[in-house]
């Protein structure tokens, strides 16, 4: 059979009738799952969303598969993993906050907070495997660390390889992260060793080595890159691409992302662009053509991480393909949270160079440009505004989304705690009462499958909530109240501002009562700690 290039040829070829035949003959089988996250990623980053960095791979699926606008994460790497992982809250899981190792909470180690995965939860590995499928995860792990049973070999998949703890050299990984296959410590890397490829190799060995194993059985792929989280550091070929491409500064690629975005269907016309923070100095304003010249360096070096993973996600598109594998297979492509302010607002160029092998240290490209990768929004990881908790979700699965919705855009919100509800609605699998002699809690999230098939019909009536760090949100239909930290809460009607640059709250008090009921029952349901620190 004459293989097709996904990339150059898409479905081209093919007649509507054909592919209506094909789908409804071959939706009975269950599907391959691929899910793949990314690590700090905004939201406009991404060629389909808006950005200039150049990703073919993503922006095929977008055009063959389903883009959501309102999609949300958890605002930071491990609530986020484990939600994603649960169909849980995080604090339902045991990760309220992060793992164990950061030490301001080592001595944290019971209920809501205890920094592994508990046994109320039960993974997707877990559930899945049960209904047949073969689990594989490479990459980051970070939702347990203290040891092998916290693993991921201990909830329920089969071949493992990654980094256990939460980031690493790209280059030379620093042992402490726990390179690991499987249970072990992982081959001691090579000369050009890269971790967004070596993730990807091991996730090719293990596609191949399940194909010989079991043939058409089905998969489950999780397949979570550290990218482009810091340290910064990427291949020169790849930043050599874009460097001297941001010297237009930010203020202007903002402009210039956000009219991109309207035109591509992601935002109402109406809405206005968030304004830049006060920490934030206009580029116009930095008279140092050196400084300008690092900050240019460093989201070159950022682009590069990112198109690194789209050609390595074009690798796998690949092998999918030349196994016939790719029709039924469903693909979810999204990030853990907004992008990153972790550092100094102006970057942090002068701790390593930045890019290179030396150290591990917090390269990092700062507020500034995190503030241009979430266009349109406000604020960062960790924060509960639109800029911390929405991400990119691109859905992909030729025999599961009907051609005439191919490219299509849906502005239906949704949660992480729905993708444990899809995998198991799409995989036929239980989500079980008990496991392992222990009592699980209900699923929280709801499936998307009609969202796949061209409905616009509200998935959640109820609300829809979140917490971190006493960072805080509530989600009611077009009503969304937020707040940071424990300070004053906010108002914003997402139909009219999504972009929250109109604080709504005193014009609606009733309003905001009823959605901060609504959020301390939640609060109180999952346990939340007021005095957690």
């Amino acid at each position: 059979m004459k293989r097709r290039t996904f990339i150059k040829s898409g479905l081209v070829g093919l007649s509507a009738a054909s592919l209506l035949s094909s789908c409804s003959r071959i939706s009975l089988r269950r599907p391959n799952i691929l899910l793949v996250m990314v690590d700090d990623m905004g939201f406009s980053d991404i060629g389909c969303y808006g950005g200039e960095v150049q990703t073919p791979t993503l922006d095929k699926l977008a055009a063959r598969g389903v883009r959501f606008s309102q999609f949300y994460n958890t605002a930071r790497c491990c609530p986020s993993r484990a939600s994603l992982l649960t169909g849980l809250h995080p604090h339902q899981t045991g990760i309220g906050h992060m793992t164990r190792e950061y030490g301001h909470i080592s001595d944290v180690r019971k209920g809501p907070y205890q920094g592994w995965l508990n046994k109320k939860c039960v993974t997707l590995a877990e559930v899945l495997k049960e209904a047949g499928y073969h689990c594989y995860m490479s990459g980051k792990w970070h939702v347990g660390t203290d040891d092998k049973s916290t693993w991921p070999l201990a909830r329920g998949f089969d071949r493992y390889y990654g980094i256990i703890s939460g980031a690493s050299n790209f280059f030379k990984p620093d042992p402490v992260r726990r390179l690991t296959l499987d249970n072990q410590p992982a081959p001691e890397p090579g000369e050009d060793f890269y971790l967004t490829d070596a993730f990807t190799d091991y996730s090719l060995k293990f596609l191949d080595e399940h194909h010989k194993l079991h043939g058409q059985d089905p998969f489950f792929m999780y397949l979570a890159y550290t990218a482009p989280h810091w340290p910064l550091q990427a291949r020169k070929e790849d930043v050599k691409k874009y460097r001297h491409q941001y010297k237009l500064g930010w203020d202007k690629l903002r402009e210039k992302r956000f009219q991109k975005q309207k035109e591509l269907g992601l935002f109402d016309e109406k809405w206005d662009l968030s304004q830049r923070p006060d920490n934030i100095p206009a580029w116009n304003d930095l008279k140092d053509p050196v400084k300008q010249e690092e900050l240019d360096h460093l989201m070159a070096i950022y682009s590069a991480m990112i198109d690194r993973v789209d050609q390595n996600l074009a690798r796998i598109i690949d092998r999918l393909e030349s196994t016939d594998s790719l029709d039924n297979t469903l693909i979810l492509f999204l990030s853990d949270n907004g992008a990153c302010a972790e550092g100094k607002a102006l970057g942090s160029y002068d701790q390593h160079p930045p890019g290179s092998h030396t150290g591990y240290g917090q390269p990092a490209y700062g507020d500034c440009w995190a503030h241009a990768s979430n266009t349109p929004f406000r604020r960062y990881k960790h924060y509960m505004h639109e800029g911390g908790i929405s991400t990119p979700l691109i859905v992909f699965w030729p025999h599961g989304i009907p051609p005439k919705f191919n490219g299509r855009i849906t502005h239906q919100y949704g949660y992480l705690p729905d993708i444990m509800a899809t995998l198991t609605d799409f995989g036929r699998a239980v989500y079980p009462r008990q496991y392992n002699n222990h009592e699980i809690l209900p699923m929280e999230g709801k499936s998307l499958r009609l969202l796949f098939k061209g409905w616009e019909t509200p998935v959640h009536n109820e609300p829809i909530c979140w917490e971190h760090e006493h960072n805080a949100a509530i989600r009611h239909g077009r009503w969304k109240l937020v707040r940071v930290n424990k300070n004053n809460w906010e108002l914003y009607d997402m139909e009219k501002d999504r972009t929250e640059t109109h604080d709504l709250a005193q014009d609606y008090p009733d309003i905001v009562q009823q959605l901060w009921t609504a959020w301390r029952k939640w609060a109180q349901k999952v346990g939340y700690d007021p005095e957690f620190h």
